[in-house]
């Protein structure tokens, strides 16, 4: 059995569509429990009732023992950073489609949430990734990703290129639609899409993964996650770096992307007999007949 939770912190969907129900339900039940809630502004604007706290979503998860994000995979990532740098355990409840991260279903909040809440759980350590834009040497931007960092064209629609080091090593030159740098949180994501590996979640590692390069030779690599990716832009008018889909920068020509492993990793929970592998059965569609 693990720790018990006095304290949540709840933050929902971020267009707010649809929570208010799921909401109410979750609220009333965490009050029967005893659990001192807290809500950031935007959420607690949609509860049946004022929460036990209410502040900024940058400050929402101090003083919480646990996290829960109320929506779909989009809302845990777009909190991962904030939920990893204070240190809290997260746990997602399914508002969206596939729900590769956020795993209980809403109508089943009360039974296993309530198993959590007792302390029956199992936790997973999740890499997150530190992306910079470094321009003539001086960093001009910076984020934080649990995906992916993605350097890819623009809206002009042509091919960029760009060249790639690992931990200062030179390793390839590459004209393609962009490049895919991904957790293993982040593989069955877009980097699944582009033909990238799944890596399993305690895997230590980072994928590479070419987006359409005009080279079919080039393969997605796999590489350690202690090591500092360098992408820097050769030829592409209109390129973008993106960041779990949350958060982008244009980058100009010579710009160089930096991505490393960030120092403190996202904590998730999940239900007593969640399986990896069962989870990638039901939502990859994995042994299932054709009708």
């Amino acid at each position: 059995m693990g720790k018990t939770f006095k304290t949540v912190a709840v933050v929902g969907k971020l267009d707010g569509v649809g929570v208010s129900a799921p909401l109410g339900v979750l609220q009333s039940y965490l009050a029967k429990r005893g659990v001192r809630v807290q809500m950031d502004e935007r959420t607690a604007s949609l509860a049946a009732t004022v929460p036990d706290t209410v502040a900024p979503v940058e400050r929402v998860f101090v003083g919480a023992d646990l996290a829960i994000a109320l929506g779909g995979d989009g809302t845990l990532l777009a909190i991962a950073r904030k939920v990893a740098d204070a240190n809290v355990p997260l746990v997602g409840i399914n508002l969206g489609t596939l729900g590769f991260l956020t795993d209980i279903p809403a109508d089943s909040t009360e039974t296993m949430l309530g198993a959590m809440l007792d302390g029956a759980y199992t936790s997973e350590s999740r890499l997150l990734l530190n992306g910079e834009i470094m321009r003539g040497g001086r960093v001009v931007f910076s984020t934080v990703a649990l995906n992916d960092v993605v350097v890819c064209r623009g809206a002009m629609g042509s091919m960029i290129e760009f060249a790639v080091e690992v931990n200062g090593e030179f390793v390839y030159s590459l004209r393609a639609d962009g490049l895919i740098i991904s957790t293993p949180t982040g593989s069955t994501a877009y980097a699944l899409s582009s033909g990238g590996p799944i890596l399993h979640p305690s895997l230590p590692a980072i994928s590479l993964v070419p987006i359409s390069p005009h080279t079919l030779s080039n393969r997605p690599v796999a590489i350690p996650s202690s090591s500092e990716v360098r992408v820097r832009l050769i030829r592409g008018q209109n390129a973008r770096v993106n960041f779990d889909v949350q958060s982008y920068f244009d980058p100009e020509t010579e710009d160089v992307v930096a991505v490393r492993g960030h120092p403190n990793r996202l904590t998730l929970l999940h239900p007593v007999g969640h399986s990896y592998y069962a989870m990638l059965r039901s939502k990859l569609h994995w042994a299932e007949r054709n009708s």
